[in-house]
């Protein structure tokens, strides 16, 4: 009885351990989904009922330069041929408004502002890159219509994308390097 006595203590304390319980993996922590609106639709040119005044404006910027000719504004992405130009030539007393784009011959090349709508007909350049151009009297109310008009202004052809223009400083300064 002695060693039943002895082993009473250690009974005790065995009896007092938890059982190890069978090892689970952990649990996955449950990912909830993030609400993220919806993109707001971009206005297109193509849009019904939207206003062109709202629509996005072409990628690109302007750059001025001089040159033998007279001056030129460049609009278009950096690296890249320009989308558009708007050149000076003083020589044959003319500006020059330029798109990219390829044609057989006349196509009719309508310039919307804010205060005017005016449709023109362009002729292939002839050079490349290919380009179709119209001349424009430089004391002509268009060039001031585009360099003024609210913001941009657009340029439609058919068979081309419609370019949304930012009126920026440097339409003004080829008109008025050709007014001089």
């Amino acid at each position: 009885m002695r060693v039943l006595l002895s082993l009473a203590p250690i009974l005790a304390l065995a009896s007092c351990v938890a059982p190890t319980a069978p090892s689970r993996p952990a649990p996955i922590p449950v990912q909830r989904p993030v609400y993220t609106p919806p993109p707001r639709p971009a206005a297109t040119p193509t849009a019904k009922g939207a206003d062109w005044r709202d629509w996005p404006v072409t990628p690109g910027d302007w750059v001025y330069r001089q040159d033998g000719r007279g001056s030129i504004a460049l609009f278009g992405v950096r690296g890249a041929d320009a989308t558009l130009t708007l050149r000076c030539d003083r020589a044959a007393g003319a500006v020059y408004l330029s798109r990219a784009g390829l044609a057989a011959g006349p196509v009719p090349m309508t310039i919307r502002t804010s205060t005017l709508l005016r449709t023109l007909s362009a002729q292939p350049t002839g050079g490349t890159p290919p380009y179709l151009a119209v001349s424009i009297a430089p004391r002509e109310s268009l060039l001031d219509a585009m360099g003024f008009s609210r913001g941009r202004f657009i340029i439609e052809q058919p068979g081309y994308p419609t370019l949304v223009v930012p009126a920026w400083a440097e339409i003004e300064r080829v008109t008025e390097d050709c007014r001089r």
